[in-house]
């Protein structure tokens, strides 16, 4: 029996459905879990995402050909009944539910199953075959709660305020910055942003997610307001001529990546905050597990451990080759260069 999605040069297909989920080249139909630049990109004739999407996905791409779909909501296209459930990632993420001739795919594309403010959480869907994403699939990455890793921020944001140095932190746009804003307290100083965090606050707030009040950084002249700020850019921003208003600022980045050791090394941050937007590695196999699914594909990020560990309890797991980043490659594809906002 045909399966229900394939690897194309495109992208992952539905042959009996003909349409592609999250494909990275131009096709005529695409069904898009979320709006991160890797699985969300122009060029595609007609779009179908969840609706609580719709805000960021338009800030991102412009005036595409965009159909939504509420949480739950089935539709039925050449036979394929399809319907879009939460991933838990970021704001209007969702897994693609597909069920024809009697058996049911889940395509997850990136999820987390730890609680955010910023977006629904994942609902495990029960299916016969199941494509997870693996980023961060290692048995070394084991995040925090929230509370616990928010509150180090805050401490960290406190401590520069009282040495009078700003605090800016490195995290993506989308997502990223959202959850930061949402668990810090603002009562520590003034929150600020690089310009290509604020359009994604809005769309944020739009959607109905309370988030405390954000002003553009190049906005702010004030040099002592400058200096008691908690600022949020894109990692790349950190090392470029628009840092220069803080003068010798406090830097951090946040990032799944900052669990390996070396890494806030590497990069030349001051601090390095654990912090991410997809599964860790108890999270993954969780997730797996509660789909109740038999066969499991992989895709981006550790594949190969991932497949073999699968294997070893005896699920029937294989691998997609697909084209999509990870949390260190998804900052160089969202992010517009910094220089854009001035030095």
């Amino acid at each position: 029996m045909e399966d229900l999605v394939v690897q194309r040069p495109e992208g992952l297909y539905c042959p009996p459905g003909d349409f592609h989920i999250d494909p990275w080249r131009p096709v005529e139909r695409a069904v898009i879990t979320h709006a991160h630049a890797d699985h969300a990109r122009l060029g595609h004739g007609h779009y179908l995402a969840a609706a609580p999407s719709e805000g960021v996905l338009r800030a991102r791409l412009g005036a595409i050909d965009l159909q939504l779909l509420a949480y739950g909501e089935a539709i039925t296209h050449h036979g394929v009944r399809l319907s879009l459930h939460p991933a838990g990632h970021v704001l209007g993420s969702a897994q693609v539910r597909l069920e024809h001739g009697g058996r049911v795919w889940v395509a997850s594309g990136d999820y987390k199953v730890a609680p955010d403010p910023t977006c629904a959480p994942f609902e495990p869907v029960r299916c016969d075959v199941f494509i997870t994403e693996s980023t961060f699939g290692l048995p070394i990455y084991r995040w925090r709660p929230d509370a616990e890793l928010m509150a180090s921020v805050n401490d960290w944001w406190s401590h520069n305020v009282l040495a009078g140095r700003a605090s800016v932190l490195g995290c993506y746009s989308f997502g990223k910055a959202q959850r930061i804003l949402a668990g810090i307290d603002p009562g520590i100083g003034p929150v600020l942003v690089h310009g290509a965090v604020q359009p994604l606050n809005e769309a944020y707030r739009a959607a109905g997610v309370a988030l405390p009040d954000t002003r553009i950084a190049t906005e702010v002249k004030d040099r002592s307001e400058l200096r008691r700020a908690l600022v949020l850019c894109p990692p790349s921003a950190i090392a470029s001529p628009w840092m220069r208003r803080f003068g010798d600022a406090g830097t951090a980045f946040a990032s799944g990546w900052m669990q390996l050791r070396g890494a806030r090394r590497r990069g030349g941050y001051d601090r390095g905050f654990v912090l991410s937007d997809h599964a860790d590695w108890p999270g993954l196999l969780g997730a797996i597990a509660a789909t109740g699914a038999q066969r499991v594909i992989v895709t981006h990020g550790s594949a190969a451990a991932m497949v073999r560990y699968l294997c070893e309890q005896g699920l029937d797991a294989g691998a997609f080759d697909t084209e999509y980043g990870d949390d260190r490659i998804e900052a160089d594809l969202a992010e517009p260069a910094p220089a854009q906002e001035g030095p």
